[in-house]
């Protein structure tokens, strides 16, 4: 009986201890201390980043995905939250050095030279304060998990100045003038002049500039920050992400030819179609069916691969 007692009381369950409380009060200098600095981070590159606001609320089409960037580059940092709290975080005083140097560049690119004030150029500054921020307070093993989002932020979360852009934009223009020919040659009649297209309508000539903004270099760099976003999220091997990220390329060019050339057709009917609003608002309107062919592509790359049960790979 007394065996049965024992029993009985064995397999009564254990009451879950009580959900640890936490200490809002332990928070409170570090949360106070992050504001500060924080205020003190967009008081000193508040100029920076009012023009980067300016350039993105200005020119939606092509530069308001980088308003975007730094909540995706949250979610990365959210992504790794359980490896970053493993551990405790150590104070690396080395972080130092990149918060000096970021802030003394700057300053000389903000008021040195002419031919070094370029606002790309001193992008560098608030991202190395910031990274550097990140590495006093943080340490190094966090900045195993931090690095990415850091980096990706800084590359994708500005306005690319159009010194930089004339680099390869000029060969983007011609790809897109020529495939645009090619794809109108087969609804129209249509000769190519360098970057213009002529459109034969009746006996009237339409000519169609493939200008600079037209050359889809801003389309693809929204669409390489859409693919690194993806590849990291949702391929798990560095071949299946760097093939992603490069397909960025292909696609960006191919949307951007059917965008002209639905500037092409519209033009038909009326030639001021192929200008103003309507052209912004053709581009934004693009930007949905690539999101989708972009997300077949992933499928694609992603199911390239089989991966085998765990039995069979044990040899069970």
């Amino acid at each position: 009986m007394a065996d049965l007692e024992g029993t009985i009381e064995s397999c009564k369950p254990i009451a879950a201890a009580p959900p640890k409380e936490i200490d809002l009060r332990a928070w409170r200098r570090p949360l106070a201390g992050a504001a500060v600095l924080a205020a003190l981070f967009i008081w000193l590159y508040g100029n920076w980043f009012r023009s980067q606001w300016g350039w993105a609320t200005r020119e939606v089409a092509d530069w308001g995905h980088t308003l975007v960037i730094p909540f995706i580059a949250g979610y990365f940092v959210y992504l790794n939250r359980e490896k970053l709290l493993a551990k405790p975080f150590r104070t690396t005083w080395l972080g130092l050095v990149p918060i000096v140097f970021g802030i003394g560049w700057y300053v000389l690119t903000t008021v040195g030279p002419p031919a070094i004030r370029h606002f790309n150029l001193q992008a560098a500054g608030p991202w190395l304060t910031l990274g550097g921020l990140v590495l006093l307070f943080f340490g190094w093993r966090a900045m195993t998990w931090l690095w990415f989002p850091l980096v990706y932020l800084f590359v994708f979360g500005q306005t690319i100045s159009k010194r930089f852009l004339e680099i390869i934009t000029f060969q983007m223009q011609d790809i897109t003038a020529l495939g645009s020919y090619y794809v109108l040659s087969l609804v129209a009649n249509v000769e190519l002049q360098g970057n213009t297209i002529f459109i034969l309508s009746g006996n009237v000539t339409k000519p169609l500039n493939i200008a600079e903004a037209c050359s889809g270099m801003r389309m693809l760099m929204a669409f390489a920050a859409l693919g690194v976003a993806m590849a990291y999220t949702g391929l798990p091997r560095f071949w299946q992400r760097a093939l992603l990220v490069l397909m960025a390329v292909p696609t960006a060019i191919a949307v951007n030819i059917l965008r002209v050339v639905t500037l092409g057709i519209f033009s038909l009917y009326d030639s001021e179609l192929a200008g103003g609003d309507f052209h912004s608002f053709v581009g934004l309107v693009w930007l949905v069916p690539a999101f989708l062919i972009y997300l077949g592509l992933m499928w694609i790359i992603k199911h390239l691969v089989i991966e085998e049960p765990m039995a069979r790979a044990r040899g069970v």
